[in-house]
């Protein structure tokens, strides 16, 4: 069975610990003072708690570590490690850095412990650089999934759209079937922040939720690819990959610092030029319906055309979003 009733019920006391504890935890955010206040390149316009992201991390680690037991102990244990750093780094900016070097050594650790996660490279690439590529890249993915987080609902959108792919693919046997509870655990986690987190939200998640978050996720991508589906995993966060790296390379050329604030994601264009944060929000999430059909067309056509597919709705809304013309607030 997929999805067994004990599994089914973990996912409901994810979702459950999220969408109730939440309340409290904003109560205790307000109480300390752990606000977003805003500037000239914030989205919103008051203060705001920031740290919703600690529910995510206690509900949804030990849920993956009770479906994929002793072997995730690493992946947990490395993401509590991120979690506590970006903490800190909610309350009183941490050096980049040693963030940067927190991120390298969480993925050097796990990557140590299972080089299988680089297999799915070509046999012409040497295992030493697999590894090394394959460490930059989900060190670059932890740091897009930070960058990305910079609207109401945006992230909670995206892990929920993740998580809901990886759960098709299983049932449809594309994946391993044990990944669809963690496909679940993440969906029922990102759900149950969205309720506080859509527009206008109520608490944002801050690092303390976007960096494990984008570590767990781009190690459940490298799981995918190691089991064959790798164009899926690349498909499934195709917007994430695509506005954060397009931005980044856009910065870079300029001489800007990649590293500090700002607002040139195209997202935040498309709330410039007057769509609402609901309202983007809920684009992506069409996207991201797209793009679990375009992982499912892998293997009826092929990776390459679903590929193309994939890319050619991702740049449409990248288009869309740069160009708002006279959109209206709903």
């Amino acid at each position: 069975m997929l999805l067994t009733f004990d599994t089914a019920l973990i996912a409901a006391l994810v979702f459950g610990v999220i969408a109730l504890g939440t309340k409290p935890l904003i109560a205790l955010l307000q109480r300390i003072r752990l606000l977003d206040h805003p500037n000239e390149r914030s989205s919103h316009h008051r203060p705001t708690p920031v740290g919703g992201g600690l529910l995510i991390v206690a509900a949804l680690v030990p849920a993956w570590l009770w479906l994929g037991g002793d072997a995730l102990v690493p992946l947990a244990l490395a993401a509590l490690g991120l979690a506590a750093i970006s903490l800190v780094d909610d309350f009183r900016r941490v050096p980049t850095g040693l963030r940067f070097a927190g991120h390298v050594a969480a993925v050097a650790w796990v990557l140590s412990l299972n080089p299988a996660l680089a297999g799915w490279l070509p046999d012409a690439v040497p295992a030493p650089v697999a590894l090394i590529g394959v460490g930059l890249g989900w060190v670059w993915f932890i740091n897009l999934f930070n960058f990305m987080d910079g609207i109401d609902g945006i992230t909670g959108v995206e892990c929920l759209g993740i998580g809901a792919g990886v759960i098709v693919l299983a049932g449809l046997g594309l994946v391993p079937p044990g990944q669809a509870g963690l496909g679940l655990y993440l969906a029922a986690a990102a759900a149950g922040f969205l309720i506080w987190n859509w527009h206008p939200a109520k608490v944002f998640m801050g690092d303390v939720g976007s960096v494990p978050l984008g570590f767990l996720i781009g190690w459940l991508l490298l799981e995918m690819a190691a089991a064959g589906a790798w164009a899926p995993a690349f498909i499934l966060p195709a917007y994430y990959l695509a506005d954060a790296t397009l931005t980044l390379g856009r910065r870079v050329l300029r001489g800007e610092a990649p590293w500090q604030a700002h607002r040139d994601h195209f997202y935040q264009q498309a709330t410039k030029g007057g769509r609402s944060h609901a309202k983007v929000s809920f684009l992506i999430l069409c996207l991201n319906a797209l793009l679990i059909a375009a992982a499912v067309l892998v293997s009826w056509v092929g990776p390459w055309p679903a590929l193309v597919f994939a890319a050619g709705a991702t740049g449409g809304l990248l288009v869309l979003f740069r160009h708002p013309g006279d959109a209206a607030n709903p």
